[in-house]
């Protein structure tokens, strides 16, 4: 869908979206319509005991003869405007609007009493409905004509419309990012497989990126026993994409050119190995490999709109398969890093994966931080829901510009602990430690697992987005299906902390 916009004035015909605020005062554009209309707008507001609420509309079918629809939405309180509201405002209108016409117009105005510029409002509206636009229907080959969205384009009127249009660039690359992670997601594991999903990452070498990939001679060439040994039942050849953004000029200091870098897990599909899942559900495992995506579709945003910082990203890509090669429940594997793993239950496998991914990312890039991600247990639902993801980390700093990043793009996180009596749970008399800790305490023990093959010195954060990956209902700027969670979180982190000025 396309987004433009334009200094306000009303549309003589057409679709037409005005606001309101708290308390239900109107627009200067409302009240310039609802005029033309011959009050028919403020009356359908009085039956319908709209408040202006955040969320309240008022929908006016053919009111005359030159307009199609007029829909009033409210923005709630003045002082309460933020990007958010802003994003969920335009998500909620496309979402009214997607099956009737091919163009909408929204004219917005300056608000009293906001902190927030009108163009600033502007690009965020349109930036929560084109969020909210994505849909994955590549395979829908009957779908009635009905029932696909019609709606191809909505122009944004503010005042200063040239700023918004500014603002908006860099939105509308993120959004392609993060409509990358729900692609990647959203496939198939027999159409995206290790090999296929490394293809798809380089077509980031279009941007800028360099992207570099690894087979199985290579890795095991680098003593990567760990991540090789979840691959090894499969008839697909594991891979290890690294992909590098250069956005820091090289005269700049060595500080400057350290980069910061982003670990995902890649299991393209899971079956549990010969630890295998029950069958019910597990056709949900082709979005194991959502930790991955979420890097790919970063890294996408991240040069799309030339970020000025330097970033890695590193993907480990498997497929776990219990053929008679597959590893077995008592294996003892080596990691890159020289510490053995006694591998208790295949189907805790996208940890051994990451081991390897993150200290190939540490000693070869000496980052600023690493961030991994990975859809790693079912626990952190069980603890967490569909809500949060569950956020561990070594680095009080970093934790907290994820926290307040998750808060301001509606990317949540829950800072969960780490300690000495959870880590003593994957001690091992046969190996340096065991892949899981027992019962209670799975997504802690797994994240235990991973700060073994952090070094010294390096902040880490881990996040376990198992349930915010993938949703089973539509909210404001993210419809059903594969949420992207993670691509504006992590973008967000960068662009306020991490960027040369």
């Amino acid at each position: 869908m396309k987004i433009t916009f334009a200094n306000p004035s009303l549309p003589a015909q057409g679709i037409v979206v005005v606001t309101a605020t708290d308390g239900g005062k109107l627009s200067k554009s409302a009240e310039a319509l609802d005029a033309k209309l011959s009050g028919a707008l403020s009356r359908a507001a009085k039956a319908g005991k709209f408040t202006g609420k955040a969320g309240e509309t008022v929908d006016l079918m053919a009111p005359d003869a030159k307009y199609e629809r007029v829909v009033m939405i409210g923005l709630g309180k003045a002082a309460d405007l933020k990007d958010l509201s802003l994003q969920e405002a335009g998500g909620r209108i496309y979402a009214a609007l997607a099956g009737q016409g091919a163009s909408a117009t929204v004219v917005l105005d300056a608000v009293e009493g906001a902190d927030m510029t009108a163009s600033d409002m502007g690009a965020n509206l349109g930036f929560g409905a084109l969020l909210r636009s994505y849909r994955f229907d590549k395979y829908l080959t009957k779908e009635p004509k009905e029932k696909k969205p019609v709606l191809k384009g909505i122009k944004v009127m503010c005042p200063t419309s040239a700023k918004a249009r500014t603002a908006f660039a860099d939105m509308e690359k993120v959004a392609e990012g993060v409509f990358f992670t729900r692609d990647l997601v959203s496939e198939p594991s027999n159409v995206l497989y290790p090999a296929t999903l490394a293809k798809e990452a380089q077509a980031l070498k279009k941007l800028g990126v360099k992207v570099t990939v690894l087979g199985e001679k290579e890795m095991k060439k680098l003593g990567m026993g760990a991540l090789l040994g979840v691959g090894q039942g499969s008839a697909r050849e594991s891979k290890m994409v690294i992909m590098e953004w250069t956005g820091v000029a090289k005269s700049k200091s060595a500080k400057a050119q350290q980069p910061v870098a982003f670990v995902g897990k890649g299991v393209t599909f899971d079956t549990g190995g010969i630890s295998i899942k029950p069958a019910g559900g597990m056709e949900d495992m082709k979005w194991d490999m959502g930790g991955s995506g979420v890097v790919i579709g970063l890294m996408k945003a991240l040069a799309g709109r030339k970020a000025k910082v330097n970033a890695v990203g590193v993907v480990g890509l498997v497929e776990n398969m219990p053929d008679g090669n597959a590893q077995r429940p008592g294996d003892i594997v080596k990691s890159m890093s020289g510490q053995t793993i006694e591998v208790l239950n295949t189907d805790a496998e996208g940890r051994l994966v990451l081991a390897d991914a993150l200290w190939y990312t540490q000693t070869k890039y000496k980052p600023k931080f690493v961030v991994d991600l990975a859809t790693l247990t079912g626990a952190i639902i069980v603890a967490l829901g569909n809500e949060r993801a569950g956020m561990y980390a070594n680095d009080d700093t970093l934790a907290e510009q994820i926290s307040d990043a998750g808060d301001a793009v509606d990317e949540l996180v829950w800072r969960m602990p780490l300690g000495k009596a959870y880590d003593e749970l994957i001690n091992c008399d046969a190996a340096d430690m065991q892949n899981i800790g027992g019962r209670w305490g799975g997504s802690i023990t797994a994240a235990q697992f991973l700060q073994r093959f952090i070094k010294d010195g390096t902040p880490w954060v881990h996040l376990d987005i198992a349930g915010t990956t993938w949703s089973k209902k539509a909210k404001p700027v993210t419809p059903k299906g594969g949420t992207g969670y993670g691509v504006r979180l992590l973008d967000r982190v960068v662009a306020d902390h991490y960027e040369s000025k």
